[in-house]
């Protein structure tokens, strides 16, 4: 199933929080308990998925997915970005790890949506073949775009794309592994 690709707002499913919970849920593929979020996602609907929060979530928007099969996401580099780094005589730029990171966190959304992986963590097990093309400068829009190379139940394969101005900033393949939430330490 295709998401995103036309002007109107397609519904993507999630478990019930908060106050939404009372509402009856609309028909979906999964189960009675989903509440539908309309594309783009935004900031408050990443972070129901993924676990990270300020600062190190790095995906501000997802404007395209299609289920098991690939994702885009949008990254808006500003100036005050705690991470930029400044070579002597050059512009600042965001480092190839923290665009590495975000490619992982826009393929970590593409797994972590699915109903039945909503209760589990992804652990990046491996980072194949990444090249870093050229900078990301304060001001520039990173496209994010993942695709599924091959996916199991518990593992998978993933292959990302970021592009800045329409040039590749940073492509790469990572492998992913699915594991149970596990308590959280008390202090």
């Amino acid at each position: 199933m295709l998401w995103g690709t036309d002007d109107s707002a397609r519904p993507l499913f999630f478990p019930l929080q908060g106050a939404a919970a009372g509402k009856p849920a609309p028909p979906s593929v999964y189960n009675g308990q989903m509440d539908p979020l309309s594309l783009p996602l935004d900031h408050a609907a990443i972070e129901r998925i993924l676990p990270h929060r300020y600062p190190l979530l790095l995906v501000d928007r997802i404007t395209e997915f299609e289920v098991d099969k690939r994702i885009v996401g949008i990254k808006n580099v500003s100036l005050n970005e705690r991470h930029l780094w400044q070579p002597p005589g050059e512009r600042p730029a965001i480092p190839p790890t923290i665009l590495t990171e975000a490619v992982a966190q826009v393929g970590a959304i593409l797994i972590l949506a699915k109903p039945e992986n909503r209760e589990k963590l992804i652990y990046l097990m491996r980072i194949e073949r990444v090249r870093f093309r050229r900078p990301a400068h304060p001001g520039d829009v990173v496209t994010i775009e993942v695709n599924v190379h091959r996916l199991r139940s518990r593992m998978g394969q993933l292959h990302g794309v970021a592009r800045a101005g329409g040039q590749v900033v940073l492509d790469g393949r990572m492998t992913f592994a699915l594991g149970p939430k596990g308590p959280v330490a008390q202090e």
